[in-house]
């Protein structure tokens, strides 16, 4: 291994992932590709580092991935559903084994802290749980025909192939709830994993890799391609994939969206958020300071549920900021593998422009600073990606409260009635999650009820982010409206097929039509 990989802080856990200092970032499953695109070094915002680098996918290797992934679908769709779903515990099994090293890597890579990281890996070790016990569990339905001797019911089939686009925010959970459940229903995947943190992606294919040549899984099943947007784009237009997920920002979903649309393909979209927790008078504010801190700052705010606003009831509302001073004073920010810090680093130095440029806005609108922001320098912030959390009050209807910052910005509000404070709440244009404080029941019942929150995620007396896998996750609005990972959410990954059996010596016709010829 180079210098390059011998000297970050993670040197070790690269070589138990099978990661050199260059990777290819192409793979049908076991077999790995050139490479023929750009090169793609990928830098840690913990340090500034060269930590890899892997070369991305050509257009023309991409065709060699979907000429694949069609020929893999023809088989792996006859595979028994319970066997594809013992293949998939197989891989969490493997992913328990790699916890450590693949956590320290996702922490390293995305500059969320090491907790966070090894949470990450957690999911995708749940998902294959939840994903093995749904694989006896493709359930339709039986009904009842209105013609005699008719039998009548629904069944699934697997769609083909599914092209998985994912956020630099989640580098690997979001793809295994993708391909878990999309593997157990008999579909294939193509993955292209964000370009600014390929290694993470890579390192998942090398330990799948392993546990599908042993169960001789045909080549395809689970492509990979570290590719540029424009390949992304390719395959949100190839009618060769029935289904896309993408995982991004509202201008980014807007686009592939727009483009399956055009050849009425499939999409599941899981976008923007601007989730806000309403904290009631009747709030425990123990539970509620806890909740919104770790909501705001918890990825440095770069989490899809990361706590935007906050939604205070006048009577409480100087005391929750006072306490949210004292609380922001205590956080520690640095380097993320240092278990003791709350908070790392941006992504990049793209995403401290926007940081900075969205605390312009907000006193340019009118906003007031209650905790100002700004760059961290010196020992430890050489990356130039770490920021201090802020806190601002704000009014729900500045333009920059109503649009998405993917970082850690947190706007108080103040309201007078519940009823003002749900809509405050669904006053955006993103419908991700949402949560209120509050010990009185009919508060929660409200929130929850028709008129409460518009969000696909509603929560009492927990924050907007820690989503568990066993419920579907997704928005509405400008999030998406798609759903991924538990619930019901497999039947996306299927196409319903509708049957009638007529089993008399009669063709009798619905709605009791006669034709007699």
């Amino acid at each position: 291994m180079e210098n390059t990989a011998v000297a970050n802080p993670i040197a070790k856990d690269l070589a138990a992932l099978g990661i050199t200092s260059t990777n290819s970032g192409v793979s049908t499953g076991t077999q790995w590709l050139k490479g023929e695109g750009n090169a793609v070094t990928s830098y840690s915002p913990v340090d500034g580092q060269a930590i890899a680098s892997c070369t991305s996918a050509s257009r023309e290797e991409y065709e060699q991935l979907m000429t694949k992934a069609q020929e893999a679908f023809l088989s792996w769709r006859m595979v028994p559903a319970p066997k594809r779903g013992e293949i998939v515990r197989q891989v969490g099994d493997a992913l328990r084994m790699h916890k450590e090293p693949l956590g320290k890597l996702v922490s390293y890579e995305m500059g969320k802290s090491l907790q966070e990281g090894m949470g990450e890996v957690q999911e995708m070790i749940d998902i294959c749980d939840f994903a093995v016990g749904l694989s006896r569990q493709l359930y339709g339905l039986t009904m009842h025909s209105e013609r005699p001797l008719h039998r009548m019911y629904e069944q699934w089939h697997p769609l083909g192939v599914v092209g998985i686009i994912s956020a630099f925010n989640f580098p690997v959970a979001v793809w295994s709830w993708n391909a878990a459940i999309a593997w157990v229903c008999g579909d294939v995947t193509i993955w292209k994993p964000s370009s600014k943190v390929p290694l993470s992606a890579i390192a998942c294919q090398q330990i799948i890799s392993k546990v599908f040549e042993k169960n001789n899984v045909p080549e395809g099943v689970s492509c990979l391609m570290v590719a540029h947007s424009a390949i992304g784009e390719e395959m949100a237009k190839d009618k060769r994939v029935p289904l896309i997920s993408v995982t991004g920002s509202t201008r980014v979903g807007k686009r592939i969206g727009g483009i399956v649309g055009e050849r009425l393909g499939r999409v599941i979209q899981e976008l923007g958020g601007n989730n806000a927790i309403i904290i009631s008078q009747h709030a425990d504010l123990n539970m509620s300071i806890r909740g919104a801190v770790f909501g705001a700052v918890g990825t440095a705010g770069q989490r899809c549920t990361s706590t935007r606003r906050l939604i205070i009831h006048e009577s409480v509302y100087n005391e929750v900021k006072e306490r949210l001073v004292k609380a922001y004073a205590q956080l520690r920010i640095g380097d993320p593998l240092n278990e003791q810090n709350h908070v790392g680093p941006l992504i990049d130095t793209g995403a401290v422009k926007e940081y900075l440029g969205a605390i312009e806005k907000v006193n340019e609108e009118g906003g007031s600073m209650l905790i100002e922001g700004g760059v961290l320098e010196g020992p430890g912030y050489e990356s130039g990606c770490y920021v201090k959390p802020c806190i601002a009050e704000v009014e729900n209807h500045y333009q920059i409260v109503q649009d998405e910052t993917f970082a850690p910005i947190l706007y108080l509000i103040k309201y007078t009635t519940l009823d003002e404070a749900i809509a405050l709440q669904n006053g955006v244009p993103q419908g991700l999650s949402s949560a209120i404080m509050t010990t009185n029941v009919l508060e929660s019942e409200q929130f929850l009820s028709h008129a409460g929150s518009d969000c696909g995620i509603a929560n009492v007396n927990i924050g907007t982010s820690g989503a568990e896998i066993g419920g579907a996750f997704g928005g509405e609005k400008e999030t998406g409206g798609g759903r991924e990972s538990g619930s019901d959410s497999w039947k996306a990954y299927m196409r319903r097929q509708t049957n009638t059996m007529n089993y008399s010596t009669e063709l009798p016709l619905a709605q009791g039509i006669k034709f007699d010829i």
